[in-house]
């Protein structure tokens, strides 16, 4: 747990093995109360990991205001990299309370910050492709939100290689923050992805975390996303 990597092409430094926090709270109707939830964070801490991941969508934003809670109890937050994610839709009937656009974004990010009791996030994920934003807008709004110094840094989750390929050549042609990070389920549900994905966080030299299959989101789902936003052409 204490041999630290440099995390993609960057100068963050965190453990190999990543605590994630999705079962912190029981709001879904499982998963664990406070007292466990900071017993496994105490452990984690204790065997000296430094790289925590949540998200707001998880139990309904719980687990992002205990992991926080932890955090400023043990007045830790300088010696941890705290990893969150964006993109869907916690505000039901609001059209623009999800996706990856910038209006969304904005208020994801102010919901985390305020939950975490924190002033930054240090790897701040697109938690899926939305297949609707273009990814000009995505990588724009990423980029002025390191110039503000509310995150550190970002990358992709649940992204096509080829979305991820062309959010990093836009980064690099206009002298913009690049992603340092890809997440994906494991093992990947069909050999495009197998391929792909690896190769591609190689050839950028992003690191590639990865976490078990839940089967969150089905190839035939994704793959009619796709088709029914084709018909509509380019944003």
């Amino acid at each position: 747990m204490k041999d630290y990597v440099t995390l993609g092409r960057s100068g963050l430094r965190v453990s190999r093995l990543c605590l994630g926090t999705m079962t912190f709270g029981t709001e879904w109707g499982w998963g664990t109360e406070e007292d466990i939830s900071r017993a496994i964070f105490g452990r984690y801490i204790e065997a000296g990991g430094n790289f925590l991941d949540t998200a707001d969508l998880y139990t309904a934003g719980k687990s992002e205001e205990m992991l926080g809670q932890f955090v400023k109890d043990g007045g830790l937050r300088d010696r941890l990299v705290i990893a969150t994610k964006f993109t869907f839709n916690g505000d039901k009937g609001n059209p623009n309370g999800g996706g990856n656009g910038r209006k969304n974004l904005y208020r994801a990010l102010e919901g985390s910050l305020r939950r975490l009791k924190t002033d930054y996030i240090d790897l701040y994920w697109l938690h899926a492709w939305d297949t609707v934003t273009p990814v000009e807008e995505v990588i724009s709004t990423l980029n002025y939100l390191v110039r503000e110094g509310k995150i550190r840094h970002y990358g992709f989750s649940d992204t096509p290689a080829w979305y991820v390929a062309r959010a990093q050549t836009l980064a690099e042609k206009e002298g913009k923050e690049r992603l340092i990070a890809l997440q994906l389920e494991f093992p990947c549900r069909t050999e495009y992805r197998a391929r792909a994905h690896p190769s591609l966080a190689r050839a950028w030299n992003c690191d590639l975390s990865v976490e078990p299959a839940r089967g969150r989101f089905p190839e035939r789902q994704v793959q009619a996303s796709w088709e029914q936003r084709t018909r509509r052409g380019p944003p």
